[in-house]
């Protein structure tokens, strides 16, 4: 039976008011419009976890969406602050738990593979540790050096966007790769966005690049430019104009409120949204076709 469904159908069916969602992705494949979706849902109360909240979750807790977010690094990259953010934190109105990038990823990788915790060398975690409980010292019960615990994180919900997947949900990612094999497997949940939706023949063909099976998978989307204003290696580039101007959109919370309404309310769609772009903007972001070598996996 087929995963394949709308992105609408899929938010609504699997992300639920106070959920922990963990939304994945480094530099590029950010699912923002599965974000977007989820603010037109007006789902509340959310927990938000992710490596780097960039300008998807700043978005998310502008709308009102977010009670807490959990993190490593928050800001808008290359430019500053995420300000929708700060404000929030700094009103008492958002919650938040602090990690650092390796810390954030032991937690996933313990999620996913079934363990209550993992351990790691004393690093930047003294610092952390002054804020956040989480962080706890043990005995190494090999060598009796302290060594430094994070918990397990299984979220109730994973976002992944691809590159491409089949009906089924076997997906397949390549460029820069960050936390996403590891969320779907340590989530209850999980969503899958993808640029293009190919037959089943076509993921077989090259199987070391499925880094997510379709039996972890609970619906599968076909949102091509899902990603904007990241980037999808190999589809569109990364609007670095966008960034600079989040930066003066979300410093003034009339214009913020003005692109939720014209942006994320105002459009029933990520196909929507991609037309309101326009043209130019679509030129700007292409990329020339760059292809790696074919690999012979041989006929046995």
């Amino acid at each position: 039976m087929t995963k394949l469904t709308s992105l609408r159908e899929a938010v609504a069916g699997i992300v639920r008011d106070g959920d922990c969602v963990y939304a994945a992705g480094f530099t590029h494949l950010i699912p923002f419009a599965a974000g977007h979706e989820i603010i037109r849902q007006r789902r509340k109360d959310l927990v938000l976890a992710r490596a780097t909240p960039d300008l998807f979750y700043d978005q998310l807790i502008a709308a009102g969406c977010a009670a807490k977010v959990i993190f490593s690094y928050a800001g808008n990259p290359g430019v500053g602050l995420l300000k929708a953010m700060r404000a929030e934190i700094e009103a008492g109105r958002l919650e938040w738990e602090e990690y650092s990038h390796f810390s954030m990823i032991s937690r996933l990788t313990a999620g996913a593979a079934g363990l209550p915790f993992l351990p790691m060398n004393p690093t930047a975690a003294d610092d952390l540790s002054r804020v956040n409980p989480a962080f706890r010292r043990i005995a190494d019960p090999y060598t009796g050096r302290p060594v430094v615990t994070v918990p397990a994180l299984n979220p109730d919900v994973a976002i992944v966007h691809v590159q491409r997947a089949d009906a089924d949900g076997n997906c397949q990612l390549w460029g820069i790769l960050g936390e996403q094999r590891e969320v779907a497997f340590a989530a209850d949940r999980v969503l899958i966005t993808a640029e293009e939706i190919v037959d089943a023949e076509v993921i077989r063909s090259d199987p070391n690049r499925t880094l997510i099976p379709g039996f972890i998978v609970d619906a599968v989307c076909h949102v091509p430019g899902c990603a904007h204003p990241s980037y999808a290696q190999g589809y569109y580039d990364r609007d670095n104009a966008f960034y600079l101007e989040w930066d003066k959109i979300s410093s003034d919370p009339e214009k913020l409120k003005a692109w939720l309404a014209e942006w994320v309310y105002g459009l029933a769609d990520r196909a929507a949204y991609w037309d309101k772009l326009g043209t130019e903007t679509h030129r700007r972001l292409q990329v020339e076709p760059r292809w790696s070598e074919p690999v012979n996996y041989g006929k046995h």
